[in-house]
């Protein structure tokens, strides 16, 4: 046999059925096996696998063997030529094997090869040609040199960044996430070290190779996607830990003393750094709107009431307090509702900023009736002030979107303009899964995968705006912000192609796979790879994800009193105290379709919605349609019924 393709999956499972249907067209014409190692998913993505791929050698872990395990559990159970480790969030185009067959053929002396990969968006991805992290290689990266002077041929080494990434090069490693080895090797040098659960393992593998006497190639000619790219993962604190943590690993294991040491102190220090740097811009990304808001209407309310104090009603000064404690709860009343109201979600809604803040001036006007006198504020300079904050609101709202700052693009005014790039029967049953799962979609036209012009004139064709040669001047006269390939109509190397060939329009791309219900894209680089599902799963909604969660927290105060009771019931204290702590927290919702936590975006749940049934459903099919449903079309109403049903 020629060729084992082995792929270690985790909960992936639609980039995953994706990535099945591209590697099976690639290996048509090739004596090939494919292996799927399922690390414990409860996606199903084992059974997905078992009942559209069943050509496909499934192993299901029960455990989460971590990928160097998982790996090598199928590459001892392989008979291939050449061995192919390719990550579950890849696409690989139709002849990508064929290219690497050739060049391993014909160079004796490669015990591994690397490709040419682009993220979601297009963009060449610097991993795919990497250095050793040697002291001074890890110095420039932690320290932000390689990303100052990425083509110096001193600070830009890790990510060789001064040879063409066009160009066949030797390289010291190779990327996991398509590590192409040949099986001789594999034998001498050894397989994938299991003291890797996660990162590192790769670069430990290709370093071996080439102690072993052999080089390891990156070869540009053979292409892939690779949604989740590094540069995708750098803001995540885990991530960083996790990754330099594995860099030291590798650093001690192969290192001398004195070397092995140096890059442990400085990948400490980068540890410490990154993970506070990744925090901190976190919690400014999350903050500085509120922050902001906050101390406009501060400002605002303290003008209007001084001007109030010396021009209209002089002689009255009001305590200090107000300043200090007043006028500060108030604003936080106005910020609370205006959250509570959706005016803090993407894109902006001006309707919901104005509810927030009339409703917020409501509930302080009736604080204030509760209030004694002397730490009242005039009811007129509260109305005033609310007039400050919907004019000041508006306006900073207005003017960010203007400016084009980020994520600040107004609701009402702005929809994403898509083109769908397919057949007619394809692309309309696309345009139909996009239009369910947003409100903010303006649907321009559909691009013909045909480079037949008299088709494009045919009453078949009506509503096409010309065929995928014309593709750049429909995105520059349409003003396309995001282009949906259905995958069905073209091949993998084509949209590879070109997607890298516009990568620098600033357009969103999305590949449709045939037959599925799904459409995985990346929309920046803080999401690149993240699944973009287009059922119509509304509990993900921001306004619903809000209702949800005061919600748990309505239920947390109801339960309250009822704690002391409970705990001498038949309930355990730690199980009851644990799963209350853990809604309070946020960590878990009261009602959730899955109770480890593994649904994308949706909190795992204390109760599930079988458990609102008179039935005891045990059968899991069942209980993961009724979970759908329930994601499908979510409804507070639901919740109550759930919890007070499920209680028993």
């Amino acid at each position: 046999m020629k060729l084992s393709v082995i792929i270690v999956n985790y909960n992936v499972e639609h980039f995953l059925e994706q990535c099945l249907q591209s590697v099976l067209v690639a290996t048509q014409n090739i004596d090939a096996e494919v292996w799927v190692v399922d690390n414990a998913s409860v996606d199903g993505s084992v059974k997905m696998v078992q009942e559209k791929f069943p050509s496909v050698k499934l192993i299901a872990s029960p455990d989460n063997l971590g990928f160097s395990k998982g790996n090598n559990l199928a590459i001892k159970q392989s008979s291939g030529e050449y061995v192919l480790l390719l990550n579950p969030d890849t696409v690989v185009e139709q002849d990508t094997f064929f290219k690497c067959i050739a060049f391993m053929d014909s160079h004796a002396d490669a015990g591994g090869l690397g490709v040419y990969m682009v993220d979601g968006k297009g963009n060449f991805l610097p991993e795919s040609k990497r250095s050793l992290p040697t002291p001074d290689v890890a110095f420039f990266k932690i320290f932000g040199l390689s990303a100052l002077f990425p083509k110096s041929k001193l600070f830009g080494k890790y990510h060789l960044g001064f040879l063409d990434k066009n160009k066949t090069n030797e390289v010291d490693v190779l990327s996991g996430a398509y590590m192409w080895l040949r099986k001789s090797v594999l034998d001498k040098v050894g397989l994938l070290d299991e003291d890797f659960f996660m990162y590192g393992e790769d670069i430990d593998l290709s370093y071996r190779i080439t102690l072993g006497g052999f080089k390891n190639y990156y070869f540009p000619d053979a292409r892939i996607i690779h949604y989740k790219g590094e540069s995708t993962k750098k803001g995540s604190v885990n991530y960083v830990i996790v990754f330099y943590k594995a860099m030291i690993q590798f650093a001690q294991k192969h290192f001398s003393g004195q070397n092995a040491a140096a890059v442990s102190f400085l990948i400490n220090i980068a540890v410490y750094l990154r993970a506070g740097l990744a925090i901190l811009f976190r919690f400014i990304r999350l903050s500085y709107q509120p922050v902001l808001d906050f101390w406009m209407l501060y400002i605002g309310g303290y003008l209007i009431t001084k001007y109030w104090e010396a021009e209209i009603r002089t002689g009255i000064h009001y305590l200090p307090e107000i300043f200090i404690f007043g006028l500060p709860a108030y604003i936080i009343v106005w910020l609370t509702s205006v959250f509570l109201s959706g005016g803090y979600d993407k894109p902006v809604n001006l309707t919901k900023i104005v509810r927030g803040l009339l409703v917020g001036t409501g509930a302080i006007l009736i604080i204030y009736a509760l209030l004694n006198e002397e730490y009242r504020f005039s009811r007129a300079i509260i109305l005033l002030t609310s007039l400050w904050a919907i004019f000041s609101f508006l306006l900073s709202r207005t003017l960010l979107s203007l400016a084009k700052f980020r994520d600040y693009e107004i609701a009402s005014s702005v929809k994403k303009r898509v083109v769908v790039a397919g057949s007619p029967e394809e692309a309309f049953r696309v345009e139909q899964l996009i239009g369910k799962s947003s409100n903010f979609i303006e649907f321009v036209g559909r691009v013909s995968p045909e480079l037949n012009q008299h088709l494009l004139t045919s009453r078949f064709m009506e509503g096409y705006l010309g065929h995928i040669g014309q593709l750049e001047q429909i995105i520059e006269i349409y003003k396309i912000k995001e282009l949906v390939f259905c995958g069905k109509d073209f091949p993998a190397a084509t949209i590879i192609g070109l997607m890298s060939e516009l990568s620098a329009k600033n357009i969103e791309f999305k590949i449709a796979p045939p037959e599925t219900e799904f459409i995985i894209g990346s929309n920046s680089i803080d999401t690149a790879g993240d699944l973009y599902v287009v059922d119509i799963n509304s509990v993900t909604r921001p306004e619903n994800k809000r209702k949800k969660r005061i919600l748990d927290l309505a239920f947390c105060v109801v339960f309250l009193p009822a704690v002391p009771v409970l705990l001498f019931s038949k309930f355990k204290m730690s199980a009851l105290l644990s799963g209350w702590i853990s809604v309070l927290s946020g960590q878990k919702s009261w009602v959730g379709i899955s109770s480890s936590g593994k649904q994308k975006n949706i909190k795992p749940g204390i109760l599930h919605p079988a458990d609102g049934l008179k039935e005891n459903i045990t059968d899991e099919a069942t209980r993961q349609r009724l979970g759908l449903l329930y994601a499908r079309d979510y409804k507070p109403w639901n919740d109550i019924l759930i919890i007070f049903r499920g209680i028993r």
